[in-house]
């Protein structure tokens, strides 16, 4: 009998460690599961916390000799600020790109509170018929003139002739530029005839055709035009609109009249 018992003593104590091994085991596991809903529920929490954040910080870059920081704080002014992933990128850059000066804008946002904007102003190259300017891309504008660091010459036009009016500009001017004169105003008529007032206050009539040809005769002409004026004259216009030869008349130095 004694034999037996002992015998039955070692399945006991193995019963025992599976009972012991079984709850570690069960413990081991309701850990895990309590530490990923722990994770769950903090990483829930940081994740709407994050995008509840706002946007606290504008940078604004670009190339912007006329359109101010305060011009484009107004223009986004309405824009909810108060949610970085909800805030609509788009919705600011079509705001900005109303703005007057504005030539092109692009927006980002940038991890995890700013707003980037970078924008590119409009190149003004002249006036167009009193009222607008025109760009380096020979299209019209209206923009608040005060701001403008330098005066421009003026092109009047019909409608529609900007890209004329800026290419001819161009083409004339280089010429002009050989002879130390520029232009300051140019007038294309309803009939595309063309008229320049240069920086001394000539006027030059080029009619329709050949307008290259007649810059390159008056630029040999004028010259011995003004050495043959007389005492107290000024040259007022040079006409140019003939196959051969021109037609000059002239003003007193004094009142501006023309004689």
């Amino acid at each position: 009998m004694a034999t037996a018992r002992q015998k039955q003593l070692p399945l006991k104590e193995e019963v025992a460690d599976l009972h012991w091994t079984f709850w570690l085991g069960v413990t081991f596991f309701v850990a895990v599961i309590v530490a990923i809903l722990s994770f769950g529920i903090f990483l829930n929490k940081q994740l709407s916390a994050e995008e509840s954040a706002p946007v606290t910080s504008i940078a604004i870059a670009g190339e912007m000799p006329y359109t101010t920081r305060v011009d484009i704080e107004r223009a986004i002014e309405k824009v909810n600020l108060g949610n970085f992933f909800n805030l609509d990128v788009n919705d600011v850059q079509q705001k900005v790109a109303k703005l007057p000066w504005v030539y092109s804008v692009s927006v980002r946002k940038k991890w995890p509170n700013e707003l980037k904007i970078y924008i590119v102003d409009q190149k003004p190259i002249a006036h167009w018929n009193g009222d607008f300017l025109i760009n380096a891309n020979g299209k019209a504008f209206q923009a608040d003139v005060q701001r403008l660091v330098k005066k421009l010459p003026a092109f009047f036009g019909p409608e529609g002739s900007e890209q004329i009016a800026l290419d001819n500009f161009r083409d004339l001017n280089k010429l002009l530029d050989f002879s130390q004169l520029a232009i300051d105003e140019l007038v294309l008529t309803e009939r595309f005839a063309w008229q320049l007032i240069l920086n001394d206050g000539v006027t030059i009539n080029l009619g329709r055709d050949n307008r290259v040809e007649r810059i390159q005769r008056f630029m040999d002409i004028y010259p011995e035009i003004k050495l043959n004026k007389k005492e107290g004259q000024q040259v007022d216009y040079v006409d140019l609109r003939y196959d051969t030869g021109l037609a000059v008349g002239w003003k007193t130095a004094d009142n501006k009249e023309r004689v």
